[in-house]
């Protein structure tokens, strides 16, 4: 599939911001619009990137997050791509990532590329340390462990390992970071709510239950990668997030999906579980235990 693919990075004070733009504009090797979501903060004139496909979106400052906001703007009244990308202000790029994507989608996937380590400072890959491998998967870490019950990603080195030979395949979800999919997909399938969720969080959740579900699927394409950076202790978050806000979104998230209000799907939210279980952590009786 061919067509421009428009890219939305979503920013609150984030350090990374400039070189994350210059990456992309460095490694797309086909036609790319970039929107830089400033979220109610100006960087310095000397960090902001002029370039014909660079438009920055300015959003008013306000103390919630406006990450969904922000993606909704962009591609939905800006964004003239026949695909859509949302992407981390802190994120490096493989060379030509945009065209295997495209060569690769289908018209109901969301994609996720293979995910390494950025180590920021020197704008490389996070040199291994260890035997970690990349992150191909992620699992549902058990709901009932966290207050208020939620579900959140952790990476599945054991899933990474036993499938390293499957080029695409199958995820339940996904970090957040990075995802693909066609403009029209995502106008369909109504990605981004802000009622319920606020503006920020789940959002990795939201779009894949929300594909599963819906008889669509979500995948990862090891044949190309980003690097992502973990800020940790060294960069802190950057930003402010309201506990309370952050609290509502993962209650109405955990209510929403395992009471399966989703209208128009054509599986419940059990079929999905099953499909990748057994998950690390959860225990044998997780079905009797997770609506308990």
């Amino acid at each position: 599939m061919n067509g421009k693919l428009s890219i939305v990075i979503p920013s609150r004070n984030e350090i990374f911001l400039q070189k994350t733009i210059q990456d992309v504009l460095k490694n797309a090797s086909g036609d790319i619009e970039i929107f830089p979501i400033l979220d109610g903060y100006e960087p310095p004139a000397e960090e902001i990137v002029i370039d014909p496909r660079v438009t920055y979106v300015r959003l008013p400052k306000v103390k919630s997050a406006q990450k969904r906001h922000g993606i909704n703007k962009a591609i939905r009244e800006l964004s003239t791509g026949e695909f859509v990308m949302s992407l981390d202000a802190h994120c490096m790029m493989a060379p030509g990532f945009d065209e295997v994507l495209k060569r690769d989608h289908q018209e109901d996937w969301v994609q996720v590329p293979r995910r390494h380590r950025l180590d920021a400072e020197k704008w490389a890959l996070q040199p291994q340390s260890d035997t970690r491998p990349p992150i191909d998967y992620e699992y549902l870490m058990w709901p009932k462990k966290f207050d208020p019950y939620a579900f959140h990603g952790f990476k599945w080195d054991a899933r990474t390992i036993a499938r390293a030979n499957i080029m695409i395949d199958d995820i339940i979800t996904f970090q957040g970071s990075m995802w693909f999919m066609t403009r029209k997909f995502y106008d369909k399938m109504g990605f981004m709510q802000v009622e319920g969720y606020t503006g920020w969080g789940q959002e990795a959740e939201e779009i894949s239950f929300k594909t599963w579900l819906t008889g669509g699927r979500v995948v990862v394409n090891k044949n190309t990668w980003y690097a992502h950076l973990h800020k940790g202790e060294k960069y802190g978050r950057m930003y402010f997030l309201s506990r309370k806000e952050n609290r509502e979104c993962y209650r109405f998230s955990f209510d929403f999906w395992t009471k399966d209000k989703l209208e128009n799907r054509v599986h419940n939210f059990m079929w999905l579980l099953d499909k990748f279980a057994p998950m690390p952590e959860w225990p044998k009786n997780w079905k009797e235990e997770l609506y308990a």
